[in-house]
C-alpha cells in the first residue's frame, strides 16, 4: 500500500490514497464495476481493504471519478496507452528520392530500399528522375520507361497518388503505402506494384 502522495512517472501522474482532496468521489474497480459515489474517507478504506490502491482517474469530472486497483499497474497500462497515442501521432512527411537516366542497378537498388522502408514506416515518396541536357529531349516514353525501372524495385506494396508530372528538376511520381495491397500480399503471392505505364500503353 503507497501512501497519499501524487506519483509521477516519466511524466505520467497521479494522485493517489490521501493526497486525493474532494470530498466525495465516484468509485470503480476491476473487480466491481462501479461501486457509485462514496465518501473519500470511505473509499480509500475500502481500497486499504482490500490491498489495492484508489487512484484519482478523472479528477475534472463532477464529482471526481477514481479507481480501486494497483498503482503499479495502473500507471503501466496508463504509460502503454500514452506510448500508443504518441506513435499514431507521429508527423509524417514526403521524403524525396531522385534518379538520373544513367544510374546503375546497385544504386538504385539502394535508393529503392530506402524508398521501401519510410513507404512501410507511413511517408509518402517523391521520386523525381533528374533530367538535363539532350535527355530532356529523349521523349515522354523513355522519360517514363526510366523512371518505372526504381518504381519495380520498391518492395513495399504502393501507389502512385500524383504523377507522372514535370518537375523543376524532371519527371516525378509521388507514392505512397497501398494498404489493400499489403492485405492482399499476407494472403498470397505479391502482386506487380504499380508503374507509371501499363505494359500495353503505347
Amino acid at each position: 500500500m503507497r501512501k497519499g502522495k501524487r506519483k509521477e512517472n516519466q511524466g505520467v501522474s497521479a494522485q493517489i490514497n490521501d493526497a486525493i482532496r474532494a470530498p466525495q468521489v465516484r468509485v470503480i474497480s476491476d473487480d466491481d464495476g462501479n461501486l457509485g459515489v462514496l465518501n473519500t474517507r470511505d473509499a480509500i478504506k475500502k481500497a486499504y481493504d482490500s490491498g489495492m490502491d484508489l487512484v484519482m482517474i478523472s479528477p475534472q469530472a463532477d464529482p471526481p471519478v477514481a479507481k480501486i486497483t494497483d498503482y503499479g499497474k495502473h500507471m503501466y497500462d496508463t504509460k502503454k496507452k500514452a506510448k500508443e497515442v504518441k506513435a499514431k501521432a507521429t508527423t509524417l512527411e514526403t521524403k524525396s528520392i531522385q534518379v538520373k537516366v544513367g544510374t546503375g542497378e546497385g544504386d538504385l537498388g539502394i535508393k529503392a530500399k530506402r524508398a521501401s522502408k519510410w513507404l512501410a514506416e507511413g511517408h509518402r515518396i517523391k521520386v523525381e528522375l533528374f533530367l538535363r541536357g539532350r535527355v530532356k529531349y529523349l521523349g515522354k516514353e523513355f522519360h517514363e520507361e526510366r523512371l518505372n525501372r526504381i518504381l519495380a524495385l520498391i518492395s513495399e506494396p504502393h501507389k502512385i497518388v500524383d504523377g507522372p508530372k514535370q518537375s523543376p528538376k524532371g519527371i516525378m511520381v509521388t507514392l505512397e503505402r497501398d494498404k489493400s495491397k499489403q492485405k492482399q500480399s499476407s494472403e498470397k503471392a505479391p502482386e506487380v506494384v504499380d508503374t507509371v505505364m501499363s505494359p500495353d500503353k503505347k
